[in-house]
């Protein structure tokens, strides 16, 4: 038997064990077991057996330690109901107001984007501003990590251009020239190696991260392209655009795999599901539609918003959806068989935006009431009010961990939310005086 076990190294969100193993000629490779079933229920004893059988590299002498990882993993899914967010810090992040803000995958530090033409890094635990990104020309729209690495940021702008920095240093590499008209998506893959834009100009183009050139352009497209993703593997991108329709590209040749046609309206959003063999689609049209990747046709159309759907995510298995629509109703829905399983009621304005916690035991949603909303998956019930915005809230994100909210909103503020537990650690570090609060750093367990 040619390879050797090295260690193994934890996935929490969605759960999973990484294989590190040794190749004879000397090479590291890994290889990933996804347990995308894992729940407080599971029998790990069977579970252990069925992975020992499957994986020829793992001896019998590691089945304590294998145990052990598996009721950790159970472990990070628990999340409880008692859980509460608290408001830990206004951010005045721009003058003008801010259009965009997203997390490393980490939850350390986080962007903004603003109309007054930069980016900001920001530290989530001090609230402090660490860079400002400041070579637009024009409003900076969107921008993202090269997550799970986080050293690299991209900043898309409506002067038509893309840049991408250093995190660290807050200084760019490189200026990314070809779009005719204003950048409104992007995202790096998957493996950090290309990023994708999205552009008013009815393209998707993708860079090489390392040179800044131009590697290729996704033309078919009849009007502009609103959203972009790469699915988990990095080989595929999922194109959402004004003229009905989404494509599914391969990213090594910059074809057009499929066309998926069905909505009647503009699309507002698209996303695949962690597995890759299904992606979502949100339309002004009232529905979201479920398509199967390989062959490109609808699975399911989900109904029962009565005005435009603005976002749909899923969970991080891929098990759930959730929808967000200007009728002011998120919608959770079950993927598999269709049906919708909680109908989320509160709000008393539209809702832009919808997020999963990784645990995928609860929802929050950000809306034009001024408020964002903490939601059970399972029952509907809302279980918290974020108050404190002065101004339509637009966009909500989680850390990594589930335990840090991050509210971006019209009046000009980024708030941060930390569950009470998460604030009392932190004050506990700051009591100790330490300066590294590296609260969040994925232990690599051996």
């Amino acid at each position: 038997f040619k390879m050797k076990l090295k260690r193994f190294l934890l996935r929490y969100y969605p759960p999973g064990i990484i294989l590190e193993y040794l190749r004879s000629n000397g090479e590291i490779e890994t290889k990933s077991i996804d347990l995308l079933n894992l729940t407080a229920d599971t029998d790990v004893e069977i579970l252990v057996n069925q992975i020992l059988f499957e994986e020829p590299v793992i001896s019998e002498a590691r089945k304590p330690q294998l145990k052990k990882l598996i009721y950790k993993l159970i472990d990070k899914l628990e999340s409880s109901e008692e859980q509460k967010f608290e408001e830990f810090k206004v951010l005045q992040a721009h003058v003008l107001p801010l259009t965009n803000c997203s997390f490393n995958k980490s939850g350390d530090k986080f962007i903004t984007g603003s109309y007054d033409r930069t980016c900001k890094v920001w530290d989530t635990l001090s609230g402090k501003e660490l860079h400002t990104l400041a070579e637009h020309k024009n409003v900076v729209y969107t921008m993202a990590f090269n997550n799970p690495y986080g050293d690299k940021i991209v900043t898309g702008s409506f002067d038509r251009t893309a840049k991408i920095w250093d995190t660290d240093s807050g200084k760019r590499l490189h200026t990314l020239k070809g779009h005719r008209m204003e950048i409104v998506c992007l995202s790096f893959d998957p493996h950090g190696i290309c990023v994708a834009t999205g552009s008013m100009d009815h393209q998707a183009k993708l860079w090489d991260v390392e040179t800044g050139q131009e590697i290729g352009t996704l033309a078919g497209h009849y009007a502009e392209i609103v959203s972009l993703h790469f699915n988990t593997d990095g080989d595929k991108i999922l194109t959402g655009s004004f003229d009905h329709t989404a494509k599914i590209w391969d990213i090594r040749t910059g074809q057009c795999i499929h066309t998926l046609e069905g909505h009647t309206g503009e699309l507002s959003c698209s996303q695949f599901d962690f597995t890759g063999e299904y992606c979502v689609t949100g339309s002004i049209d009232r529905t979201c539609v479920l398509w199967d990747v390989g062959t490109g046709k609808a699975i399911e159309t989900f109904r029962g918003h009565n005005d435009e759907v603005l976002d749909v995510c899923f969970n991080s298995t891929g098990n759930k959806l959730a929808t967000a629509s200007a009728d002011g109703f998120s919608r959770v829905y079950n993927v598999f068989t269709g049906a919708c399983t909680a109908i989320l009621l509160g709000h008393e304005g539209e809702i832009s935006k919808v997020a999963f916690n990784p645990q995928s035991t609860k929802l929050i949603t950000a809306s034009s009431d001024m408020t964002c909303r903490v939601w059970s998956v399972d029952t509907g019930t809302q279980l918290q009010v974020l108050e404190g915005h002065e101004d339509e809230i637009f966009s909500c994100a989680f850390n990594y961990e589930g335990d840090t909210i991050i509210t971006g909103s019209k009046d000009n503020t980024c708030r941060i939310w930390k569950d009470q537990e998460a604030i009392r650690k932190y004050k506990e570090m700051v009591e100790k005086g330490e300066n590294q609060l590296n609260l969040h750093k994925l232990s690599y367990l051996n």
